[in-house]
C-alpha cells in the first residue's frame, strides 16, 4: 500500500517528515508494557493506522500529531488489544503532563541555574574564542591546543584556589566541608585538589568516606523495573550520617560502619573516628547538598561546595552544548577503565542517573556556598577521537529500538556534536593532576 501522509504536523505547529517507524515504535513500546513482545503484530497495526489516515488525508494536507495518536488508539480497541490501548491512553495522558509541568517550570526563573557563575564562564570562553564548536576547532588547526588546555586548566585552579580562600576566612566556625555534585562532575579530584592547598597552607582534615553508609543490598531501594538503584539518596543510611556527623562536629567520637560492594553487606561500628579541635571533615558526595543529609548540622560550621561543569559552547545547531552529555561522556571512559564496564551499558543506565540528580541532586545547587566548574573546551577534542565514531555505531544500534529510545537520543546528539569536533589524540599536554585525568587516565592524585 502506498503511503500518501509524507509530512505530520507536530505540537510545535513544525511539518516534518513522517515515519512509519514511530509509530510501529510507540505501538510497540505500549506492548512491551503489559507484557507483549510481538513486533510483527505492531508493523501489522501500524499498517493499519496508515490506511486510515490515507483515507482522511492526501499528499496536500498533513495530519496532526494528536490526529495520529486517536488513530493508534482506534486501531488498538477495534483490534482487540484494550490492555495495549490502555497503556498507550496513559502514555499519552502522562506526556500531556510533562509538557503541562515543563511549561509551568519554564515560564518561572530557573533558580537552579546558577546564573552569575554561567555569565563569568560564557565572558571567559567568548574572551579565549572557545564559544563555539567553529572557533574551538580553528584554534586547534592554528597549533594552540596546549595553550587552550593551559587557559582552561588556569580557569579551574583559580575557582578552586578562591573556595579554598573562602573556606579559610569561615575556619573559626567551620568542622565540615561537603562537596557535592552530579555524576563525573570532578568531585574526587576536586576534593583532593582543595584538600591539598589547605594543607599547604597549615590546616589539617580528615575524610568521611560516605560509601561505607550504603544500606545492605536487601534492604536497597529499586527503580521500577526493580533494579537497584544506587544513585537515590535513600540508598544511604540518612538518619545515621546526620547522627555521626552531629557528633563529630561537637568532638566526639564514632564507629564508622564498612560496605563490601562484593557482597552488598555492611558492618556497622568497624572504624572509630574522631575530629580533633584543628581538624576539618572533608566529604565528598552526590548528595551533600540534599537536606536530609545534614538537616540535623548548623550551617555555621559547614560549608557546601558544588560541583558542574559549566561549559558554554553552542554546537553547529546553534545551541549550547549540554553539561549532562559531558558528564556522560566522562562517565563512559571511567566505568570503562575503572569498573570494566562497556561503554553502552553507561550510555543505557544513563537515564536512571539522570533521573535521580534532577530530583535530588540539582535543585539544591542552589544552597551552596560556592560554585565550581569542571568543563575544559578543549576535553571534547579528545572525545572526538576516543568515542567519536563509537556514538555512530551506537545511533545506528538504538534507532529502531522503542525500548532504548533515550540511549538513541543521547548517542545521535553526541555523534553528531564529535563528527564536527576536529579530534585530537595527543593529551599529554594535559597535567597529570587534572580534574579531566580522573575520566581519561593518567591521574597523579586519584587511583
Amino acid at each position: 500500500m502506498k503511503n500518501k501522509i509524507t509530512h505530520v504536523v507536530k505540537r510545535t505547529g513544525a511539518i516534518v517528515p513522517f515515519k512509519k517507524e514511530r509509530v510501529i515504535n510507540a505501538i510497540y513500546r505500549a506492548a512491551v508494557a503489559v507484557g507483549g513482545r510481538d513486533k510483527d503484530k505492531a508493523e501489522e497495526l501500524a499498517e493499519q493506522v496508515i490506511e486510515i489516515l490515507n483515507q482522511k488525508f492526501d499528499e496536500k494536507t498533513s495530519p496532526h500529531i494528536e490526529d495520529i495518536q486517536d488513530v493508534v488508539e482506534k486501531v488498538l480497541i477495534e483490534n482487540g488489544h484494550a490492555k495495549v490501548a490502555k497503556e498507550y491512553i496513559l502514555y499519552r495522558e502522562e506526556a500531556a503532563r510533562r509538557r503541562d509541568e515543563e511549561g509551568r517550570i519554564n515560564s518561572k526563573l530557573n533558580e537552579n541555574i546558577p546564573w552569575s557563575k554561567v555569565w563569568r564562564n560564557l565572558d571567559w570562553a567568548v574572551e579565549h574564542k572557545l564559544n563555539t564548536i567553529e572557533l574551538l576547532n580553528e584554534r586547534v588547526a592554528n597549533g594552540e591546543f596546549a595553550q587552550i588546555v593551559h587557559e582552561s586548566e588556569t580557569l579551574y585552579e583559580d575557582d578552586v584556589e578562591l573556595a579554598a580562600k573562602l573556606i579559610i576566612e569561615r575556619l573559626k566556625d567551620l568542622r565540615m566541608v561537603m562537596i557535592s555534585g552530579p555524576s563525573s562532575s570532578g568531585k574526587t579530584s576536586t576534593t583532593m585538589k582543595l584538600e591539598q592547598k589547605l594543607i599547604k597552607k597549615g590546616y589539617k582534615f580528615k575524610a568521611l568516606i560516605v560509601d561505607h553508609y550504603f544500606f545492605d543490598l536487601e534492604f536497597h531501594p529499586k527503580d521500577e523495573f526493580g533494579d537497584y538503584d544506587f544513585e537515590t539518596p535513600q540508598a544511604l543510611d540518612l538518619p545515621l550520617i546526620n547522627e555521626h556527623l552531629s557528633k563529630l562536629s561537637h568532638g566526639e567520637k564514632v564507629l564508622i560502619p564498612s560496605y563490601d560492594f562484593k557482597s552488598g553487606t555492611r558492618t556497622l561500628d568497624a572504624t572509630p573516628m574522631k575530629l580533633e579541635k584543628d581538624e576539618i571533615l572533608l566529604i565528598d558526595s552526590l548528595h551533600g547538598l540534599y537536606p536530609d543529609f545534614s538537616k540535623d548540622i548548623s550551617p555555621e560550621v559547614k560549608f557546601k561546595l558544588y560541583l558542574e561543569p559549566l561549559l558554554q559552547m553552542k554546537g553547529l545547531d546553534g545551541k549550547y552544548i549540554r553539561w549532562t552529555d559531558v558528564r556522560l561522556i566522562r562517565r563512559m571512559l571511567r566505568d570503562f577503565a575503572h569498573r570494566a564496564y562497556n561503554p553502552t551499558q553507561t550510555l543505557e543506565h544513563w537515564h536512571y542517573v539522570r533521573s535521580s540528580e534532577l530530583r535530588n541532586i540539582i535543585p539544591y545547587s542552589n544552597t551552596a556556598d560556592f560554585i565550581i566548574s569542571s568543563a575544559m573546551p578543549y576535553e571534547l577534542c579528545l572525545y572526538s577521537h576516543k568515542l567519536g565514531k563509537d556514538f555512530i555505531e551506537w545511533e545506528k544500534k538504538y534507532k529502531n529500538d522503542p525500548l532504548k529510545t533515550d540511549s538513541y537520543e543521547r548517542a545521535s546528539r553526541l555523534a553528531y556534536l564529535l563528527k564536527h569536533i576536529t579530534p585530537v589524540e595527543d593529551d599529554s599536554p594535559v597535567p597529570h593532576d587534572s580534574v579531566l585525568r580522573e575520566f581519561i587516565g593518567g591521574s597523579s592524585i586519584v587511583h
